[in-house]
Protein backbone atom coordinates (compact mmCIF):
# COMPACT_ATOMS: atom_id res chain seq x y z
CA UNK A 1 0.00 0.00 0.00
CA UNK A 2 1.37 3.66 -1.25
CA UNK A 3 1.94 5.39 2.54
CA UNK A 4 -0.17 8.40 0.65
CA UNK A 5 -3.18 6.17 1.03
CA UNK A 6 -2.79 5.45 4.83
CA UNK A 7 -5.90 6.83 6.65
CA UNK A 8 -4.89 10.41 8.64
CA UNK A 9 -5.75 10.35 12.20
CA UNK A 10 -7.22 13.24 14.15
CA UNK A 11 -3.39 13.10 15.83
CA UNK A 12 -1.94 13.59 12.46
CA UNK A 13 -4.35 16.89 11.73
CA UNK A 14 -3.67 17.80 14.74
CA UNK A 15 0.18 17.71 14.04
CA UNK A 16 0.20 19.38 10.65
CA UNK A 17 -2.17 22.21 12.03
CA UNK A 18 0.50 22.71 14.90
CA UNK A 19 3.17 22.76 12.41
CA UNK A 20 1.49 25.60 10.16
CA UNK A 21 0.55 28.09 13.45
CA UNK A 22 4.53 27.83 14.19
CA UNK A 23 4.93 28.70 11.05
CA UNK A 24 2.43 31.52 10.99
CA UNK A 25 3.87 32.42 14.27
CA UNK A 26 7.44 33.00 12.37
CA UNK A 27 6.04 34.74 10.16
CA UNK A 28 5.90 32.27 6.46
CA UNK A 29 1.98 31.67 6.19
CA UNK A 30 -0.12 34.84 6.16
CA UNK A 31 -3.61 34.38 8.22
CA UNK A 32 -5.70 33.85 4.94
CA UNK A 33 -2.79 30.98 4.17
CA UNK A 34 -3.06 29.31 7.24
CA UNK A 35 -6.84 29.17 7.68
CA UNK A 36 -7.04 27.78 4.17
CA UNK A 37 -4.52 24.95 5.07
CA UNK A 38 -6.04 24.53 8.39
CA UNK A 39 -9.24 23.69 7.22
CA UNK A 40 -8.02 21.93 4.38
CA UNK A 41 -6.20 19.55 6.89
CA UNK A 42 -9.16 18.79 9.12
CA UNK A 43 -10.47 18.03 5.83
CA UNK A 44 -7.98 15.45 4.65
CA UNK A 45 -8.76 11.94 4.89
CA UNK A 46 -5.15 10.32 4.22
CA UNK A 47 -1.64 10.95 4.79
CA UNK A 48 -1.45 12.17 1.22
CA UNK A 49 -3.76 14.80 1.32
CA UNK A 50 -2.10 16.25 4.61
CA UNK A 51 1.39 16.21 2.97
CA UNK A 52 1.21 19.00 0.14
CA UNK A 53 0.19 21.11 3.55
CA UNK A 54 3.25 21.68 4.87
CA UNK A 55 5.94 19.94 2.43
CA UNK A 56 6.89 23.81 1.24
CA UNK A 57 7.62 25.31 4.53
CA UNK A 58 10.88 23.91 6.53
CA UNK A 59 11.51 21.78 9.03
CA UNK A 60 10.62 22.63 12.63
CA UNK A 61 13.17 21.72 15.11
CA UNK A 62 11.53 19.29 17.75
CA UNK A 63 11.06 21.71 20.99
CA UNK A 64 13.29 19.92 23.27
CA UNK A 65 12.64 17.72 25.98
CA UNK A 66 12.35 17.69 30.12
CA UNK A 67 16.02 15.83 30.06
CA UNK A 68 17.43 17.81 27.70
CA UNK A 69 16.88 20.76 29.44
CA UNK A 70 17.68 19.50 32.72
CA UNK A 71 21.06 18.63 31.85
CA UNK A 72 21.75 21.79 30.06
CA UNK A 73 20.56 23.38 33.63
CA UNK A 74 22.55 21.05 35.22
CA UNK A 75 26.10 21.42 33.13
CA UNK A 76 25.35 25.23 33.25
CA UNK A 77 24.84 25.23 37.31
CA UNK A 78 28.49 23.23 37.64
CA UNK A 79 30.42 25.21 35.53
CA UNK A 80 28.93 28.23 37.85
CA UNK A 81 29.61 26.13 40.66
CA UNK A 82 33.20 25.41 39.84
CA UNK A 83 34.04 28.84 39.05
CA UNK A 84 32.61 30.29 42.58
CA UNK A 85 34.51 27.58 43.88
CA UNK A 86 38.04 28.40 42.37
CA UNK A 87 37.58 31.42 43.38
CA UNK A 88 36.90 31.20 47.01
CA UNK A 89 39.89 28.26 46.76
CA UNK A 90 42.07 31.53 44.76
CA UNK A 91 41.24 34.07 47.50
CA UNK A 92 42.28 31.29 50.84
CA UNK A 93 45.59 30.41 49.04
CA UNK A 94 46.17 34.15 48.09
CA UNK A 95 45.64 34.93 51.68
CA UNK A 96 47.77 32.16 53.77
CA UNK A 97 50.46 32.76 50.61
CA UNK A 98 51.14 36.92 51.20
CA UNK A 99 49.16 37.56 54.53
CA UNK A 100 45.68 40.33 54.08
CA UNK A 101 46.05 43.63 55.56
CA UNK A 102 44.21 42.01 58.88
CA UNK A 103 46.54 39.26 59.38
CA UNK A 104 49.50 42.15 59.53
CA UNK A 105 47.60 44.14 62.44
CA UNK A 106 47.23 40.62 64.58
CA UNK A 107 50.68 40.01 63.94
CA UNK A 108 50.42 37.15 61.43
CA UNK A 109 52.56 38.41 59.50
Amino acid sequence: MDPAEIRAADNDRERVIGVLEQHTVAGRLSLDEYSERAAAAYRARTMGELSPLIADLPMLYPPASDRELFWHSMTRTSVLTAAFVSGLIALFVSVVAYGGPMMNGLGCG
